[in-house]
């Protein structure tokens, strides 16, 4: 029996409170919607409902957030990476539509884990200096888009590989993860994901994610950027672990 559109305030209430966390995250560190989004919704309303719920949620952050941030972008390499994830973002969606719901589970916790590990870690990095990296990375970003809306962590590799500064590193990554987001979403509509419900959720959180981009942006000026980093991983990792099991 499906699940009905709208959920009773018992089931509706971690997901605003869900919605309200990752917005603020994203807005205080320039990613993490879907990192933080994915692996809470995924074990509170299903892989299947949060995967097109998280995409629109991403997309609407992601275009408030860009609006103040546009003239720092890097259009060559936001571009470069949008059209390597175009290739991907396909593979993703066959992923997510036949694979076993328990196994993508699994796959999403392991990749939430590694990436928190590797942002814990922090290795030293050589610097890329030819664009032809930007072709893998993209692609992978495109896959664990169009299966996750997870397409954060290679791209943000790939900018710390690039050694881009602060500002360009925040605003290109708003660059590519606008018409990604665009690209998955509408992905997501012609693969069947889109459901009453999934609309019916959004419109709900709307107000969470509202009062999460405020959040998001105090904390941003109040809080060390990268000490508030390093907290959100290590919370991760227990997270990813949870869709391990």
């Amino acid at each position: 029996m499906p699940a009905p559109a709208i959920p009773d305030a018992s089931s509706l209430l971690p997901i605003l409170a869900i919605v309200f966390l990752a917005t603020a995250v994203h807005a205080s560190v320039g990613f993490g919607t879907a990192l933080v989004a994915m692996p809470l919704l995924t074990l509170v309303i299903g892989l299947p409902t949060a995967t097109p719920l998280v995409a629109l949620l991403m997309l609407t952050n992601i275009s408030v957030l860009l609006s103040t941030t546009h003239q720092h972008v890097e259009l060559r390499a936001a571009w470069q990476l949008v059209l390597s994830a175009a290739l991907g973002i396909p593979l993703g969606l066959y992923l997510v539509q036949l694979a076993p719901e328990r196994g993508l589970k699994a796959l999403l916790g392991a990749i939430v884990i590694a990436f928190s590990a590797y942002n814990l870690a922090r290795p030293k990095l050589p610097e890329l200096r030819s664009e032809a990296w930007v072709l893998p990375f993209g692609l992978a970003a495109g896959v664990l888009g169009g299966a996750y809306n997870t397409n954060g962590p290679p791209v943000v590799i790939y900018g710390a590989l690039r050694q881009w500064p602060p500002e360009r590193f925040r605003a290109t990554l708003q660059g590519f993860f606008l018409p990604a987001a665009v690209l998955i979403c509408a992905g997501h509509a012609l693969a069947g994901l889109w459901s009453k419900r999934v609309f019916t959720l959004y419109a709900l959180a709307l107000p969470a994610l509202a009062f999460g981009l405020l959040a998001g942006k105090w904390l941003g000026n109040r809080i060390p950027a990268e000490r508030f980093g390093r907290l959100l991983y290590w919370l991760l990792i227990p997270l990813g672990t949870l869709l391990l099991l």
